[in-house]
C-alpha cells in the first residue's frame, strides 16, 4: 500500500506541475509604423474590394488569357509544388512532435535457443539446469514521460509555429509567382504594343522612302535625302527585331513559370488594353496582418521562443513511467498461461549532473536564434513598408508623367505632319523630316512604355500589400 500511495502522489504531483513552462513570454519586436502612407494618389480607394477573392486579384487587369495562365501556374508550377512539399514536411514534423504528449505502446515477441556457461557460478538457470534451453517471450511495453517542465509542450508549440510559418511561406511563394507571372505578361503585352507601333512605323517609313526616291528620280531631292530615309527605315526594322527578341525572353519566362516547355509554348501577339487596377489602400498597420511573409516571420519568432523553453527544461530531471507485461517460458508449447506471466511498473528519473556547459550553451544558442528571428521580422516589416511606398511613389509620379507624355506625343505628331508637308512643298530638307520622325516615334514608344510601367507598378503594389482582398475591413488613410 505505501508503494502504491507513493506512485499516486508522484502522478498527482506531475499533473499539478504539468502547466510549468520555461519559455519566456512571447514578444514580437516593435517596428515603427506610421499613421498613414506618405505617398497617396487619387486612384487609391480606401474601401475593401469585397467581390475580389484573394487568389484572383489579377482579374482586375481584365484579361482572360492572364486568368488562364494564372490557373495553369497554380496547377503546374514546380516552385509552388516545392513550397507545398516544404509545408507538408513541416506539418509532418509537427505531428511527430505532438505524439510526444501521449504514451508509447510497443509490442514485443521473441523466440530463441540459448546456451549457458558450464561454469556453475555463472549459470543463469541454476547449477542443475541444462546447458541448452529455449526462450520464448511475448509482451508489451508502455512508456510515458511526465511533461513536468513543459519540454514536450514547448516542442509541440515550436513545431506548430514552424508549420504555420511554412504555410505562410507557401502563400508568400504563391503570391510572388503570381505577381511575377502578371508582371511578365504585362511587360509582354507592352512589347506587343511596341512591336505594332514599330511595324506601323516601318510601313510609314517605307512610304517616306518611296517619296524621296520619287523626288530624287525627278531631280527634286538629293541622294542624301534618299539615304536618310533609307537609314530611318532600317533603324525601325532593327527596332522591331530587338523588340521581338525581348518578347521571346518574356514568353520563355512565362512558360517556365507555369511549368511548360519553352519549346512548345507560345503566346499569340496582340494589342490589348489592360486595365490599371484600382487598389484599396488601408492603414499601414493592416499591412502587418495581410502579408504572408510577415506572418511567417512572426511564427518563427514563436517557434524560437518555445525552443528556449525546451533548452531550459534540460536543467531539470525527466521522469518517465514505464510498464511491461507478457509471458515468458523455456517451453515452446503451451507457454502463454498465467504461471508464465511477468510484469513490471515504475517511474524512472534521468538528470544530467555534469555536461561541461552543454546545456548553458544550448540555452544561449536558442536565445540567439530568437534574436535572429526578431531581427529578421523587423527587416521584413521595414522592407514591406518600403515596397509599398516605392510603388505608391512610382504610380503617383507615373500618373503625372503620363499626362505630360501624352501632350508630347500630340506635339511630336504635329511637328512630323508639318515637316512632312513642308518637305513635299520643298520648303525644308529631309533632315527636318528625319528629326521629326525620330522624335515622334520616341515619344510614342515612351508613352507606351510609361503605360506598361504603370500597370507593372500596380501589380507590384498589390504584391507589397499582400495580395487581393476578400471582405476585409481596411481603414481609410
Amino acid at each position: 500500500m505505501p508503494a502504491i500511495t507513493t506512485r499516486v502522489l508522484l502522478i498527482a504531483a506531475s499533473l499539478a506541475l504539468g502547466a510549468c513552462s520555461f519559455a519566456p513570454p512571447l514578444k514580437v519586436p516593435d517596428v515603427p509604423t506610421a499613421s498613414s502612407y506618405r505617398e497617396e494618389a487619387p486612384w487609391t480607394q480606401a474601401q475593401p474590394a469585397d467581390a475580389l477573392a484573394r487568389d484572383s486579384w489579377w482579374t482586375l487587369c481584365g484579361d482572360t488569357d492572364l486568368d488562364g495562365y494564372q490557373q495553369r501556374l497554380i496547377a503546374n508550377s514546380p516552385d509552388i509544388a516545392a513550397a507545398l512539399a516544404r509545408y507538408q514536411q513541416a506539418q509532418a514534423l509537427s505531428d511527430q512532435l505532438h505524439s510526444g504528449l501521449f504514451p508509447t505502446l510497443i509490442g514485443t515477441g521473441n523466440t530463441q535457443r540459448d546456451r549457458q556457461s558450464e561454469a556453475k557460478p555463472l549459470r543463469v538457470l541454476g547449477p542443475s539446469s541444462p546447458n541448452e534451453y529455449g526462450s520464448n517471450t511475448v509482451g508489451a511495453e508502455l512508456d510515458y514521460e511526465f511533461d513536468l517542465w513543459g519540454r514536450i509542450r514547448n516542442q509541440v508549440a515550436s513545431g506548430n509555429a514552424s508549420a504555420q510559418a511554412a504555410q505562410a511561406d507557401l502563400e508568400s511563394a504563391r503570391l510572388s509567382l503570381q505577381t511575377q507571372l502578371a508582371d511578365n505578361y504585362i511587360a509582354l503585352r507592352g512589347l506587343d504594343s511596341q512591336a505594332a507601333l514599330l511595324k506601323d512605323t516601318v510601313n510609314a517609313y517605307t512610304k517616306a522612302l518611296q517619296l524621296t526616291q520619287t523626288r530624287h528620280t525627278a531631280g527634286i531631292a538629293s541622294g542624301l535625302d534618299e539615304a536618310r530615309a533609307q537609314a530611318q527605315l532600317e533603324t525601325a526594322r532593327s527596332q522591331v527585331a530587338q523588340t521581338l527578341a525581348q518578347r521571346a525572353l518574356l514568353e520563355h519566362a512565362i512558360a517556365a513559370l507555369i511549368g511548360e516547355s519553352a519549346s512548345d509554348f507560345a503566346i499569340t501577339p496582340r494589342v490589348v488594353e489592360l486595365h490599371l487596377p484600382q487598389i484599396p489602400l488601408g492603414m499601414p498597420s493592416t499591412l502587418l496582418q495581410r502579408r504572408p511573409d510577415i506572418a511567417a516571420a512572426q511564427r518563427r519568432i514563436a517557434a524560437a521562443n518555445a525552443n528556449i523553453g525546451v533548452a531550459r527544461a534540460a536543467y531539470f530531471p525527466a521522469i518517465t513511467l514505464s510498464a511491461t507485461a507478457g509471458y515468458q517460458s523455456s517451453d515452446s508449447g503451451n507457454w502463454i498461461k498465467a504461471p508464465n506471466a511477468y510484469w513490471s511498473i515504475g517511474p524512472s528519473l534521468f538528470l544530467t549532473l555534469f555536461d561541461a556547459g552543454k546545456r548553458r550553451a544550448e540555452v544561449a544558442q536558442a536565445q540567439a536564434v530568437l534574436d535572429e528571428a526578431g531581427a529578421k521580422y523587423r527587416g521584413v516589416v521595414l522592407s514591406a513598408f518600403q515596397q509599398v511606398e516605392d510603388n505608391l511613389a512610382l504610380l503617383s509620379q507615373y500618373r503625372t508623367a503620363s499626362s505630360a507624355q501624352q501632350a508630347a506625343v500630340v506635339a511630336a505628331q504635329r511637328t512630323l505632319d508639318l515637316s512632312t508637308s513642308r518637305y513635299r512643298e520643298g520648303a525644308v530638307n529631309y533632315l527636318d523630316v528625319v528629326s521629326a520622325q525620330t522624335t515622334a516615334l520616341q515619344t510614342q514608344r515612351d508613352a507606351l512604355d510609361l503605360d506598361t510601367r504603370q500597370r507593372r507598378a500596380s501589380v507590384q503594389l498589390i504584391r507589397a500589400l499582400g495580395g487581393g482582398w476578400s471582405g476585409e475591413a481596411l481603414s481609410a488613410p
